[in-house]
């Protein structure tokens, strides 16, 4: 692919490293001198020490025959600006940073795939594992429904259940729906499509769909009493 890459700062960096090391033929666009001489030095691609927000500059950068362009930077004004003019270019994949999660709809608004400020996720993910500390890993959809993963303790009220018993005792079904189990076997971990016969074993790593999010009312099913606050 051909990547145009708007900042190299803290966001932008690690992304020019990930595109160069995949092969990719990737143009940096950063503002700042020092940076754009720090990328140039470190990574191998083309730096471009310019303004973005131009489309003189982003022409510069081969725009017309990108298949992608992907804005980083810590402001999301100029993240917009680069949006605008990159779909006014017809690059195919427009994506953008965006800071302040009031900005998203804008971002949606004009075509842009978006990514939340990834500082924010990371503080979000680090109060969770204090917060709830029964959950593996998760991710949202939408405002407030979650994907998770959950272990089965023994005591858990869906443990020895079949998905059949725990949908008709109340504890699944509706907006809580397990969409994948895993389970250790002779052979290493097994991954089990959950079907109405499936019985739940203490143990088990559940793949959790929560339309209200990973509650205390959802993980107690699983046994995870301590995530009450």
């Amino acid at each position: 692919m051909y990547i145009v890459i708007v900042g190299a700062g803290d966001i932008g960096s690690p992304l020019v490293e990930i595109a160069t090391e995949s092969g990719n033929e990737v143009v940096v666009i950063e503002r700042d001198e020092e940076r754009a001489e720090r990328a140039s030095r470190q990574y191998d691609c083309l730096v471009l020490n310019s303004d973005a927000t131009t489309k003189e500059t982003l022409l510069d950068a081969g725009t017309d025959r990108a298949d992608a362009i992907i804005s980083t930077t810590d402001q999301d004004a100029t993240n917009v600006m680069v949006c605008l003019l990159a779909l006014e270019l017809d690059v195919p994949e427009v994506v953008s940073v965006v800071h302040n999660p009031e900005h998203m709809s804008l971002f949606r608004q004009i075509g842009v795939n978006t990514m939340q400020n990834p500082q924010r996720l990371i503080a979000e993910y680090l109060y969770r594992a204090v917060r709830y500390p029964s959950i593996v890993d998760f991710m949202h959809i939408g405002e407030k429904a979650e994907v998770f993963e959950i272990a089965a303790e023994a005591d858990a009220p869906i443990t020895g259940k079949t998905l059949r018993e725990a949908n008709n005792a109340g504890l699944l079904g509706g907006d809580t729906l397990i969409v994948a189990v895993e389970r250790d076997g002779d052979d290493g971990p097994e991954l089990i499509t959950p079907r109405g016969s499936t019985r739940i074993r203490a143990g088990d790593l559940l793949t959790v769909y929560a339309g209200a999010g990973a509650t205390p009312g959802v993980t107690d099913v699983f046994g995870h009493f301590e995530d009450h606050g």
